[in-house]
């Protein structure tokens, strides 16, 4: 018999209790902000800012679906005319804990960089700021993530 996703994978978000829409604990679902107004309209549907406990709420977070936290973005995954009929396909990366990690390389840590402008000439009138860190993004367990795949309903 095989054995779901929600039986072996753990969830990362617990429980928000209290108030008018309470959340159960929750896997991630990863997907792109096109699909705001698809989720508006899903039956059940308890967005962000009902939630009892707006300190549980992660920026990206736009609700919640049974025991899927949504997390939007415009960067997030789309297959351009992969439908049967060349609709876009959105994918939504569901993902239990310990699904991924960042991995820190050598004990590097994370430095901001800023060198102030240079004031000695009409040409060295500069300055530079950049960020770097040595760590890895890792899926570290590849059957705790699904993909759900849809298309807009018109």
């Amino acid at each position: 018999m095989a054995r779901h996703f929600r039986d072996i994978a753990k969830t990362v978000k617990k429980v928000i209790d209290g108030g008018t829409a309470p959340v159960r604990d929750a896997y991630f679902a990863l997907g792109h902000t096109d699909l705001i107004g698809q989720l508006d309209n899903v039956q059940g549907f308890i967005q962000k800012w009902s939630y009892p406990n707006q300190q549980s709420t992660l920026d990206a977070e736009w609700g919640v679906i049974a025991n899927a936290r949504y997390l939007l973005s415009s960067i997030g995954s789309i297959s351009p005319n992969a439908s049967l009929l060349g609709a876009n396909v959105y994918n939504i990366f569901h993902c239990g804990r310990e699904a991924f990690c960042a991995i820190e390389q050598d004990g590097y840590s994370a430095q901001f960089i800023y060198r102030p402008p240079i004031y000695d000439g009409p040409l060295a009138l500069n300055a530079s700021v950049g960020y770097k860190f040595a760590e890895v993004p890792r899926i570290t367990n590849d059957t705790w993530v699904f993909n759900l795949r849809c298309t807009l309903s018109s």
